[in-house]
Formats: structure tokens, sequence, C-alpha cells
């Protein structure tokens, strides 16, 4: 069964939450600094292995000091659902130990 889109009011209210994520359009969005892109990179395969563990995935950009996530549910016609901002909150949870900014 596919997840359930979440109201605007419903996101909103999870996202104060998560400091750095954002509403985007029909996504949600978080930027991270590092301070090399060796600590990018890390914080990038840590995600990766998040991503698996949930089935879910995320449009995830390196770039030199940064980590560039961008999801919402493919399943759900592209709305921000309950698996989006699981995915948020567990990334969030990791990326200080990678030096996060």
């Amino acid at each position: 069964m596919p997840a359930e889109p979440l109201s605007q009011k419903e996101i909103e209210d999870r996202l104060r939450e998560l400091p750095g994520w954002a509403l985007e359009g029909d996504r949600i969005t978080r930027r991270y600094r590092f301070p090399s892109h060796f600590a990018a990179a890390g914080l990038t395969v840590h995600v990766a292995q998040i991503q698996e563990e949930l089935n879910h995935h995320s449009d995830l950009t390196l770039g030199y000091n940064t980590v560039s996530l961008s999801v919402n549910t493919h399943d759900a016609g592209g709305a921000v659902t309950e698996n989006d901002l699981e995915l948020a909150a567990r990334v969030e949870a990791i990326a200080a130990g990678h030096g996060a900014a």
C-alpha cells in the first residue's frame, strides 16, 4: 500500500523538529556544509546506507564540501510522506558526527 501524502500543516509542523530542512515545492530539502570533501563524502556513504535500510531514496548530491538532499515519495504521486520525514530525521541524527554545519 502506498504511503499517504501529508498535509502542508503536518509537513510544516514536523519540519520544526528538523533544523535546516525546508519544504521546497513538493520536496523536503537540506544542504549540509563540511570542513572537507572527505567529511562530505563520508556522510554521503552513511546516507546511502540509511536509504538502503529504509528502502527509500533521496536525490543526494555531493559537492566539494557540501551534501544536498532532496526527497519526496514517488509512490504517493511525488508528495511528502512520513517516509521522507523519517529519512530526514535519520540523516539529521548522524550529520553532526560527520562534522556537518
